[in-house]
């Protein structure tokens, strides 16, 4: 289960499975969330050989990086860890605007680095593009704080291409985070051949679609939440993406693993894309994430898979 992989052109070794800590402290993003549980689900990733933790300023704000720098401070050995966290969301009264300009940026990773209680991040993400900054003078005010041995290794978040190629212009970017999943493959157009080339790791979120990937819905299930709204889970359309999902069961079934496994481990068969890191609320569900591991899938099967979802 401690397989490592590099991330990009850094010199980066994770485990292929991370950990999304989203409901680690999000309290912006889930209510009523267990910090104390929150910090299980860490304390557990770390235990189980998954070395690869995703945070953001936004989650939270700001709890969720306190709450993974507190376990990592009781893990002890931060070598082991490679932390990722993001920043570019700024507050102005009751709003919040997003800033890429290079002070400020760096004055969200000093802030990160205070709350991580931490001496350096391994990955870096600009979270969101502004609209006036010029990408390579934000990657640039990044490469100043590499060099300084703050963080290790730049990324960028919800880029588009023509944005990921200006910020990549001199070559520093290692990473980017963006969504992409079965049924949103868009970034195989011209992402995902742009990062293959440039030696960029796509880091994907949202990758089981709101659970709809997770298999663990049915033609019965109803949303009252963000999902009613969504066309995926809108009448015809819904009935057919489950019916693709079932198609998966065979396969999961063959490799003794679940439809999440098989997923997952078809995302990683995809150019680029050398990680994932689904999230967890609960303890069993980082452990069961691990199975991914054991999904060997043939040529043949990552072919089926995406004629199925083409």
């Amino acid at each position: 289960m401690e397989k490592r992989i590099q991330l990009g052109k850094s010199d980066l070794k994770v485990n292929p499975i991370g950990l999304g800590t989203n409901a680690v402290g999000g309290h912006n993003i889930y209510p009523n969330l267990d910090e104390e549980a929150g910090k299980d689900v860490v304390r557990t990733a770390l235990q189980h050989g998954m070395n690869f933790l995703d945070t953001a300023f936004i989650y939270g704000p700001e709890r969720s990086e306190e709450l993974v720098g507190q376990v990592m401070i009781e893990h002890g050995s931060r070598d082991e860890i490679v932390l990722a966290t993001k920043g570019a969301h700024q507050f102005k009264g009751d709003d919040v605007v997003l800033n890429n300009r290079p002070d400020f940026l760096k004055e969200q990773v000093e802030k990160s680095l205070r709350r991580l209680q931490t001496d350096y991040i391994d990955l870096f993400y600009i979270h969101f593009p502004d609209e006036d900054t010029p990408k390579y003078e934000a990657v640039g005010a990044l490469r100043e704080l590499q060099e300084q041995g703050k963080i290790r290794s730049i990324g960028v978040s919800n880029f588009s291409v023509d944005q990921l190629k200006e910020a990549n212009q001199d070559g520093y970017v290692d990473v980017i985070q963006s969504e992409y999943n079965l049924f949103k493959r868009e970034a195989e157009q011209e992402m995902l051949p742009y990062t293959a080339s440039e030696q960029i790791s796509f880091v994907p979120y949202f990758p089981f679609s709101s659970g709809l990937l997770a298999g663990k819905y049915d033609e019965h299930s109803t949303f009252d939440d963000f999902r009613s709204k969504n066309p995926l889970f809108q009448g015809k359309a819904f009935k057919e993406n489950l019916a693709k999902v079932d198609q998966l069961r065979p396969i999961a079934e063959q490799k003794e693993v679940d439809v999440p496994h098989v997923v997952l481990a078809w995302y990683l068969n995809q150019s680029s894309i050398d990680a994932v890191i689904p999230g967890a609320k609960r303890k069993r569900q980082v452990i069961d994430n691990l199975n991914t591991l054991k999904v060997d899938l043939s040529s043949d099967e990552i072919k089926r898979i995406d004629d199925i979802f083409s």
